[in-house]
């Protein structure tokens, strides 16, 4: 049996330290690349490039730990809008999956998710080979097979499952996709942590950190770090028709515009958990 002293496993392995971090920075560089040459393709609406100062699209997405050859899944993407900066980085190396609205959801569901077909049929080369599957109440576990996702990820939805009731049924399906050691990545709307829980807060769109944090670690996730990157301190969380009153959507029409254009998009919660490995 060949025996290696322990000095040399010593010297082994502050060698092969460096070398590891500089795999991994190289790793991070690239995708860094990957995700600007997504960001600035003209693919991109100018109204979808107005968002990215809200958004923090790159730097949220390298928080999350993205790599070019990860199997991906978005939860609700909409109308595509991650879509555009995630599905470029994949294509060709990794795989894209959107787990879209729910194909015999409500008419304007079907017209979205008819919608976001077309968007990907009309540019293949750029989007690569996107899956689709179907998300929503009842049919959570539709998302991908069990254990072959290396990351989910969902932006600003929390709260819509939560006011629907399905939110822990939603994280537990999550949790499933994922390999071990996979990753979860969400955004939400955040609600300060001492406003009193009342219908209105509920109805709001918003939702404490902590509860969020609390469904994922129900259905079995850790959490592994917190990022503001996607923080706004002008955001008091207190308005008429909840975050619906700040940009984009502007609830209220002309009524004090101004100052919740000035506000700019809500305060946001950025989370990444993992699946534990054992």
């Amino acid at each position: 049996m060949l025996r290696i002293p322990a000095a040399a496993l010593l010297v082994a392995m502050s060698l092969s330290a460096p070398a590891v971090a500089e795999k991994a920075s190289k790793a991070e560089a690239d995708t860094a690349a990957a995700i600007d040459k997504a960001l600035a393709g003209t693919h991109r609406s100018d109204a979808n490039r107005a968002r990215d100062q809200y958004r923090h699209p790159k730097e949220t997405l390298l928080f999350f730990g993205l790599r070019p050859g990860m199997t991906v899944v978005e939860i609700t993407p909409g109308a595509g809008w991650y879509s555009e900066v995630i599905a470029p980085v994949l294509a060709g190396k990794g795989r894209y999956v959107a787990a879209h609205n729910n194909p015999l959801g409500s008419p304007n569901a079907q017209r979205q998710r008819a919608a976001f077909i077309d968007k990907l049929k009309a540019n293949p080369d750029l989007f690569g080979a996107v899956a689709v599957t179907s998300f929503g109440k009842g049919i959570e576990s539709n998302i991908a097979a069990p254990g072959s996702a290396d990351m989910v990820l969902t932006f600003r939805n929390v709260h819509n499952w939560q006011m629907a009731g399905f939110a822990p049924d939603a994280f537990k399906a999550f949790y499933t996709a994922l390999k071990p050691g996979g990753i979860l990545g969400v955004v939400d709307h955040r609600l300060p942590e001492d406003r009193p829980d009342t219908e209105a807060t509920r109805r709001s769109g918003y939702m404490k950190q902590s509860e969020v944090i609390r469904l994922a670690e129900a259905a079995g996730f850790k959490l592994v770090g917190s990022s503001e990157v996607n923080a706004n301190p002008k955001d008091t969380a207190d308005y008429p028709k909840g975050v619906w009153t700040l940009p984009p959507n502007f609830t209220l029409g002309d009524t004090d515009r101004a100052k919740y254009a000035a506000i700019g998009e809500s305060d946001r919660m950025t989370l990444k958990f993992v699946k534990p490995a054992n």
